[in-house]
């Protein structure tokens, strides 16, 4: 296995070619920038990239924003990101990407040389690799972002009624219950959702739909 690494950190990647190279896998480039690493991937065609979240210039995301870009102009280049942070925006996107041979693995969490090794492996063969921190942050996110995860399973089915542009008589009908059932539903649905009231230019009921199909 041919391997980039992209760090910002000498000792690190250093400490990691010393690793890598008793598993028998041979690190081809080191570079501590994303521009760098896209060179690297341009003239060494790893087959595995290590990429760090923050690098320079700005030490944010410009580490997995390149991941993106690798898993994009070289679908199949593995990739593991191995940092100390849950970048959770461009983790998501590079999961929901491609769920095969990647892997997010935290630096303080790993606590053996030889799991790290085969978690390389893992991920080189098409596995996915996540450090249990990175789903926990990850599944909190989406809970977090996704406006209708406080409704009820039946409020759920209320807005996917009103979406088809069911009135509430309808919804009534179709799911075998009472208008004023229906109305309680919507109205909880409403403030569940935080919707202000009715101003005469936005509807609840639009604002509602909206979300519904944006989620």
């Amino acid at each position: 296995m041919r391997v980039v690494i992209a760090d910002d950190s000498v000792l690190l990647r250093e400490g990691i070619t010393r690793i890598l190279a008793e598993g028998d896998i041979e690190v081809i480039a080191g570079v501590g920038d994303a521009l760098s690493l896209l060179d690297a991937m341009e003239t060494g065609k790893p087959d595995l990239a290590i990429v760090d979240v923050r690098m320079p210039p700005g030490f944010r995301d410009e580490g997995l924003r390149a991941a993106l870009e690798i898993r994009r102009r070289w679908p199949d280049v593995a990739l593991v990101v191995l940092s100390q942070y849950v970048e959770e925006r461009y983790a998501t996107d590079l999961l929901a990407a491609e769920n095969r041979s990647v892997g997010y693995l935290l630096k303080d969490r790993i606590a053996d040389v030889w799991e790290f090794i085969d978690a390389l492996h893992r991920v080189a063969d098409g596995g996915t690799v996540l450090d249990p921190e990175v789903v926990r942050q990850l599944l909190a996110r989406s809970r977090k972002t996704d406006p209708l995860s406080r409704l009820t399973a039946r409020e759920r089915e209320v807005l996917a009624l009103m979406a088809e542009g069911q009135s509430n008589a309808a919804i009534a009908r179709e799911l075998v219950v009472t208008t004023k059932a229906v109305e309680k539903h919507v109205a909880n649905l409403f403030a569940k959702l935080d919707l202000p009231p009715d101003d005469g230019q936005h509807s609840r009921r639009v604002l509602a739909v909206v979300r519904y199909l944006n989620s």
